[in-house]
């Protein structure tokens, strides 16, 4: 089994739902992006999403295009994250998802960029324009090296599409929540409630929400309505970033330990925002 179903496995025998926060690598800076994965580690993360900067990341609204920004600005490097990865991977309960495009993978070479993700203890990949039709070709040896390719289902995919997603995706399946870029929103449309059980009657396994969700009501929900992991980004990154270091790190753990809670429980004391 990888990290990443170990971990599902674990979470579903107690009928729990995971939780996967992301930030950006880079922003504001390495070492606080290595203060917060063990921060977000030990203050309820179940698995931890971490975003390689990238100068165009179609799929990212303003507060991660920010960030990334911010990050490439400081000379943050595919390198400089591995290398810090390395040092803190071991220390990590949590498994690490890069979320990367797919021009930095193919630049490097598929297999040479395996490796040394692998090497400095990565368990998954989400490349969000990797298209299904050429999925195989990164699929195939992230496999044999123990890595996950988390592929994504958007609100507009047909049925045929989505069986075909299920089939392919490892690790889990990630259900994009809305149409568009990732960003907080303030509502959540009930249609990824019947994605849900659309994605469910045709596979087994786990199943992530993510984009546009901001706050404990929204993951709340998104558990109500049977996801297996509650994804949560912009706000993550939006509250690393504001403040000092120090005051961005104590926000994102508090932020975390109140959506871990959201999700644990099953009573209406969550829908009062907290963001």
């Amino acid at each position: 089994m990888t990290a990443i179903s170990d971990c599902f496995e674990t979470l579903g025998r107690n009928r729990e739902c995971a939780l996967i926060p992301f930030i950006t690598a880079g922003d504001p800076d390495l070492e606080t992006t290595a203060k917060a994965l063990q921060i977000l580690d030990r203050s309820g993360a179940d698995i931890i999403e971490l975003g390689i900067p990238y100068s165009d990341p179609l799929a990212d609204g303003p507060v991660i295009q920010a960030a990334a920004t911010r990050a490439l600005q400081r000379g943050t490097k595919l390198e400089q994250v591995l290398e810090m990865l390395q040092g803190i991977t071991p220390k990590l309960r949590s498994p690490i998802v890069l979320f990367t495009y797919y021009n930095p993978i193919l630049h490097r070479g598929i297999e040479k960029f395996l490796s040394s993700i692998a090497a400095a203890g990565v368990a998954g990949l989400v490349v969000p324009d990797l298209p299904l039709e050429e999925a195989a070709s990164l699929l195939q040896p992230a496999s044999k090296m123990g890595i996950d390719v988390i592929l994504l289902v958007a609100p507009t995919s047909s049925a045929q599409r989505i069986e075909a997603i299920a089939r392919s995706s490892q690790g889990f399946i990630y259900l994009v929540s809305v149409t568009g870029v990732t960003g907080m929103r303030s509502q959540l449309e009930n249609r990824v409630s019947d994605l849900l059980q659309e994605i469910r009657s045709v596979t087994d396994k786990p199943i992530g929400v993510g984009f546009g969700i901001s706050e404990a009501a929204q993951a709340h929900q998104v558990k109500e309505w049977g996801a297996d992991a509650v994804i949560v980004g912009s706000a993550f990154v939006k509250k690393l970033a504001q403040g000092t270091p120090e005051q961005g790190l104590n926000a994102i753990g508090e932020f975390c330990q109140s959506l871990k809670a959201a999700i644990k429980t099953s009573n209406t004391s969550t829908n009062t925002p907290l963001d």
